[in-house]
């Protein structure tokens, strides 16, 4: 017992410092000799993708531990610490949470844990608005973007820290809408060794609060798993490992519909798309792995540690200060 306490700490104090080396790389070899290392850096064009391919597989780990999708994490820290242009981060982040959804998504159709409809309905408005975000979010200044993401993170980290999940919610009844669309259904839960039905209520709401989550999805290019599951759970009283999955298959429309903004227009650049996937899907690997063992709660607060300092970055970026 006490030597898996150890190497929870060894894991966690390893993907730390990982993490923080990734991040400082640029400046620490920027910094080493002045103008002329910098040069260096720029001639070396595998410096970057070779630095995008670590943090997105320490990133990928991450996301997996702490219950959250590729993107929140990708966009903030990779438009915060290193030289990419927002455009292209934000699209990038965009085929980072899709890769995820397309590997998860049959899988948890054919585990009956994802439900078409509850997803179709939210997917159509979310993908629609997604476009409308994408094309809203490359018209803006670039520095007013980035000081509404900045904004945006830093929201999610409240969200983080006070976000309740409730396993089985109770709705006593469901509303005229859901019963119309036959938005119900029943899985089997493992844990409790049976069945469990299920059915939501405040659908209007769901929906209307589906069109933020798309145009903030499209504008950022943050993916939305953060979104989704606290308003089909909590809101919409659907069962959490329902909520998550859903979520989750949903990622494969919604960023799908804006991705192809960022791909017509020229921001999804290959030297960091692909580093980054190959990245995030390895740390996505390994973090299921490991998440036998691993206390969820200490992986949660770096998450939440990590992205306050690259949302306040980000945001001090946008006005010009960081």
């Amino acid at each position: 017992m006490q030597d898996n306490k150890i190497s929870h700490k060894v894991l966690f104090l390893t993907l730390a410092i990982c993490l923080i080396f990734v991040l400082a790389a640029p400046y620490l070899f920027a910094s080493n000799t002045g103008n002329s290392s910098e040069a260096g850096i720029q001639s070396n064009w595998w410096f970057y993708p070779l630095i995008l391919l670590v943090l997105s597989f320490l990133l990928g780990v991450f996301a997996v531990l702490a219950g959250v999708g590729g993107g929140v994490l990708y966009v903030p820290i990779v438009s915060g610490f290193l030289p990419f242009h927002l455009d292209f981060v934000r699209g990038a982040g965009l085929i980072v949470a899709l890769a995820g959804a397309l590997a998860a998504g049959p899988g948890l159709l054919k585990a009956g844990m994802a439900n078409l409809r509850l997803a179709i309905p939210m997917a159509l408005i979310a993908s629609t608005c997604a476009i409308a975000g994408a094309m809203i979010g490359l018209a803006l200044p670039t520095n007013l973007v980035q000081t509404l993401l900045g904004a945006t993170i830093l929201g999610i980290v409240i969200l983080m820290l006070r976000a309740k999940k409730s396993v089985f919610p109770n709705v006593p009844k469901p509303d005229a809408l859901s019963q119309t669309l036959k938005i119900m259904g029943v899985y089997h839960e493992p844990s409790l060794d049976k069945n469990i039905d299920w059915q939501i209520h405040r659908t209007p709401v769901g929906l209307g609060l589906f069109v933020i989550i798309g145009l903030m999805a499209g504008m950022f290019g943050l993916g939305a798993g953060w979104a989704n599951v606290p308003v089909l759970n909590l809101v919409m009283g659907a069962p959490i490992k329902i909520s998550v999955a859903t979520s989750k298959f949903l990622l494969s429309i919604t960023d799908t519909s804006a991705a192809w903004i960022y791909l017509n227009n020229g921001a999804v650049l290959p030297l960091m798309v692909v580093p980054s996937v190959v990245g995030i899907m390895l740390g996505s690997f390994i973090g299921v792995k490991i998440l036998g063992f691993t206390k969820p709660s200490l992986i949660r607060i770096l998450v939440i540690v990590v992205l306050a300092i690259a949302g306040g970055k980000a945001f001090l970026k946008g006005l010009g200060i960081g």
